[in-house]
């Protein structure tokens, strides 16, 4: 298969689909392997080493499209791209869809196979494509989280971990998932108090034994968010639910009970926000303020730590892209049920039902 690795064009998007090392195992199973000039540039891989990995460098992402059989992205195709992609071409990277309703429109127009990284769902309910990058987003939320509380950046000046004789800072939560477990470990490495929150039980009781003591897990509600907001100097949202739209958590009334310089960094933001005043932010912008609240909302949040984020993914996706090209999209998702749940689009259907419950299109059963 001919496969086509794009460099990205979001907005300080320094990751990059596939590593040298991915290129080798991808041609050594008797693929043709095309990466676009740069793209590895902002993680540390220079051109020259992919080509010593087996691939050929084009100069255009024209020239990918029009080739390639399949492409991989990191992150979603942009507008300039919709007309590009062409039918029955195969678009392997992370969709958002049930945020995306322009985006959902123009794959399905463009009769594309269009397979989502962060719906491939193995039979634990895991999400093996959407793991790293969750590690990754929720240990950089407390990175973030702690940067804006500094006064120079608008914060309440509370250094997370306090010092000896001066109480620390208060951090809640909220999700018990990877990204959350991430972000608590952060937190509490760091020395501050930590709430985490989380609505399985079981899932509560495990993480009581694996947390340090600074960590308190609670069952989450309403109640119980609306109270610990108002200690709070960093809330950070990490509620997902599988490729649907995140629920909003915290209101526009409960932000005005929250103290003045707190800092949200909304983690979900790429699934619509878990936070009602929540809109997607940049790494060249990533911070905005409403009632003196400051909301970090950057949509590709581990893009700002590529080397380290492109190595991860790398690790998780290229199984799966072998797959693909060894077998076909067809062959692979029948012989592999869990890589069957990433296929969103298929062929001008929208084939996954929650990105339909959430965009109002019409949804289609898979149909191979």
């Amino acid at each position: 298969m001919k496969v086509g690795i794009l460099k990205e064009i979001k907005s300080a998007e320094n990751r990059v689909s596939m590593t040298p090392s991915g290129v080798e195992v991808m041609v050594r199973n008797g693929h043709d392997i095309l990466v676009e000039k740069d793209a590895g540039i902002g993680s540390g891989f220079e051109d020259a080493r992919f080509i010593a990995a087996g691939a050929t460098i084009v100069n255009t992402p024209e020239q990918i499209f029009e080739t390639a059989e399949m492409v991989m992205h990191v992150k979603e195709p942009l507008p300039a791209e919709y007309h590009l992609i062409r039918e029955n071409q195969i678009v392997f990277t992370y969709l958002h869809l049930a945020a995306a309703k322009e985006l959902t429109g123009a794959l399905m127009k463009s009769k594309s196979v269009c397979i989502a990284y962060e719906t491939i769902e193995k039979q634990d309910r895991s999400l093996p494509l959407l793991t790293p990058m969750s590690e990754v987003a929720g240990r950089m939320a407390i990175q973030q989280g702690a940067k804006y509380l500094e006064m120079a950046q608008g914060g309440n000046g509370v250094l997370l971990g306090g010092v000896p004789g001066v109480e620390p800072g208060t951090v809640v939560v909220i999700g018990g998932g990877v990204v959350g477990t991430n972000a608590a470990k952060m937190a509490c490495g760091l020395g501050a108090k930590v709430y985490l929150l989380d609505m399985n039980l079981d899932r509560l009781r495990y993480l009581s034994d694996i947390m340090p003591a600074n960590c308190i897990a609670m069952m989450s509600s309403p109640a119980a968010i609306r109270k610990l907001i108002k200690e709070a100097d960093v809330v950070v949202g990490a509620v997902l639910v599988a490729g649907t739209k995140a629920p909003r958590l915290v209101t526009k009334e409960d932000l005005k009970t929250m103290k003045k310089g707190a800092v949200l960094v909304d983690v979900a933001i790429d699934q619509g926000g878990c936070f009602e005043t929540s809109k997607a932010t940049t790494h060249s912008d990533p911070v905005y303020t409403i009632d003196g609240v400051i909301h970090y909302c950057v949509a590709n949040m581990p893009g700002a730590v590529a080397k380290t984020s492109t190595l991860a993914l790398t690790n998780a996706t290229l199984p799966y892209a072998v797959a693909i090209a060894n077998k076909g999209w067809k062959r692979a998702m029948q012989e592999d049920l869990s890589l069957k749940k990433g296929l969103n689009i298929q062929n001008g259907k929208l084939v996954y039902k929650p990105v339909a419950e959430a965009t109002g299109y019409e949804y289609s059963p898979v149909d191979f």
